[in-house]
């Protein structure tokens, strides 16, 4: 989506949905889904850890862990072992991406509560630029409504410290929502930044971190295979991988500075970067190392490009997840040779999952799954408009959603569920769309049909949007060789662990959510949430 393009969409949530947003935020966070999972709150904690890392590794399918499980012989497989793993753990609302799933981590609220409804209406925030000559656009919090498990834990001990660190703007700020903490990520020019909604100027640690160029230790590198050729089974040449470039192993970083520090983004190296940056904040601010429980939110990115450039099959990604797994290893080697592991409580997850590449999944998928474009819908019915003497522009459909602008249609001919209807009709038979909700409708299916549920999950009932557009399982709607953002279990199973303090090794297949995490961590954290949550308190300690 265009810049230009995301402007006109939060000026349309914004000005006609923005009451309705905040209004129905507490109203919709006190209804829960028919198909929450009853759990039980852990017992009281004789006392509390010093630090809780959540750990969220970007379009991280869960079926990696035991796909490649024999093989994570390093972080993960450590988590998997010792800690108590949710199997069947969801993000359990529609549109899976990545500003809307770190929104419920550490919130406990779906979509629909947290106001972060869509990647497009997440983090951009020309009000809020990035200081110390940082690249790229502004980014805050502001749309983000509600409290987050930092506030509580804030509200408990005004003396606890935060960090948040990732690669990505939305993924650094959106898990600890409106705090004002130390919340960083990373520039193309290979420096971590943060906007001037957060602070002034860039404190010493981060300059230090800065100066010692980093980034730099890897211009020129080859991204080659972790293992020996035989312990992959997946082909290296998969043309349509890659986008038919740079599909075949090795994958070469350019000699070039300023290209390499920007391209390191879309290999695996990125997330040695996050972590390394990562190990330094908590140094710095001296994280766990105090009677007070602080928090550290690190989001890693490096398999989100990697899965989206060369899919959930590819012997990239295959290694890309080897090597997450060793990363995390070492991180947690480094941070327990700073801090006691038995004060610490970490979490690890996902903010989405993935779906297979549409042409490569085409052939074992009824109807078969495609890239699907509805562009060439509105002229047709902008024609409508325009006969009817209706502004043109009453009209926005973004992929999954269709908003209109009811009070344009005042005094015209033209009824607008009429016009609904007639872009529905047009859209179902669109090859690779399974089915055109009418939003105001999907509540009272929520009980019964998954798919309205998590539509239901995703936006308040008083918001503008007025269809909503599923399409088949594994198509698409262009853009990334491979891509997520769809209600069906591929792109929302998603890991959820909990290991060290206050959790006992175990594995559970009830189904759990995302929005649950806050909940259970605030009880071992002993913080009561500040608002009502759609999730619920696991157990995690027998």
């Amino acid at each position: 989506m265009t810049r230009s393009r995301r402007i006109q969409l939060l000026q349309w949530f914004w000005t006609l949905g923005a009451t309705a947003i905040i209004a129905c935020a507490a109203r919709a966070a006190r209804t829960s889904s028919t198909s929450d999972p009853v759990v039980v709150t852990p017992a009281a904690q004789a006392a509390k850890p010093a630090l809780v890392v959540l750990i969220t590794i970007d379009q991280f399918s869960a079926d990696y862990l035991t796909r490649f499980g024999p093989q994570l012989t390093g972080g993960i497989g450590r988590l998997m072992k010792g800690g108590t793993w949710f199997t069947n753990a969801h993000h359990d609302h529609a549109i899976t991406e990545t500003a809307p799933g770190h929104a419920t981590l550490l919130s406990g609220r779906f979509p629909r509560s947290t106001g972060i409804m869509m990647n497009s209406i997440g983090v951009d925030d020309a009000s809020a630029p990035l200081i110390a000559s940082g690249l790229g656009d502004g980014a805050s919090p502001r749309r983000f409504q509600g409290t987050t498990l930092v506030d509580w834990m804030k509200s408990a001990d005004r003396s606890t410290r935060v960090l948040s660190v990732s690669m990505k703007d939305r993924a650094a700020i959106l898990p600890i929502g409106k705090s004002q903490s130390d919340v960083y990520w990373y520039s193309t020019d290979g420096r971590f930044v943060t906007s001037s909604y957060y602070r002034t100027s860039l404190p010493n640690w981060v300059k230090q971190w800065n100066d010692k160029q980093f980034a730099m230790t890897f211009v020129g590198k080859d991204w080659t295979l972790l293992l020996p050729d035989s312990a992959y089974h997946e082909p290296d040449s998969v043309s349509i991988e890659g986008a038919g470039k740079d599909f075949v192993f090795p994958h070469h970083i350019s000699t070039d500075t300023s290209t390499a520090v920007n391209l390191v983004r879309v290999t695996p190296f990125i997330d040695d970067i996050v972590a390394q940056f990562a190990l330094d904040g908590v140094r710095a601010l001296e994280l766990g190392k105090t009677t007070r429980t602080d928090l550290l939110s690190m989001s890693l990115s490096a398999t989100d490009v990697i899965g989206h450039r060369y899919g959930p099959d590819s012997r990239e990604i295959h290694d890309q997840v080897l090597r997450v797994d060793r990363l995390i290893g070492r991180f947690l080697d480094s941070l327990y040779a700073m801090r006691d592991s038995t004060t610490i409580t970490v979490v690890l997850t996902a903010d989405h999952g993935i779906g297979r590449i549409p042409e490569l999944a085409a052939a074992t998928t009824n109807p078969p799954s495609q890239r699907v474009s509805l562009d060439g819908l509105l002229p047709t019915v902008r024609a409508k408009l325009r006969e009817a003497g209706v502004d043109t522009s009453a009209i926005i459909a973004e992929q999954q959603i269709v908003l209109l602008n009811r009070a344009a249609f005042k005094k015209k001919s033209l009824d607008p569920d009429s016009l609904l209807a007639f872009y529905a009709a047009l859209a179902r038979k669109q090859p690779g769309v399974a089915r055109v909700d009418v939003f105001k409708r999907v509540f009272a299916d929520s009980a019964t049909d998954e798919i309205s549920r998590r539509w239901a999950h995703q936006f308040p009932s008083d918001v503008n949007v007025e269809l909503l557009i599923t399409l088949t399982r594994f198509s698409t709607w262009g853009g990334n060789v491979a891509s997520h953002g769809s209600p069906y279990d591929y792109d929302s199973h998603v890991p959820i662990i909990f290991y060290g303090f206050g959790v006992s090794a175990g594995r559970t297949d009830s189904f759990v959510r995302t929005v649950d995490i806050a909940p259970t961590l605030a009880a071992i954290v002993g913080v009561k949430p500040a608002e009502a949550l759609d999730g619920r308190a696991l157990t995690v300690k027998k």
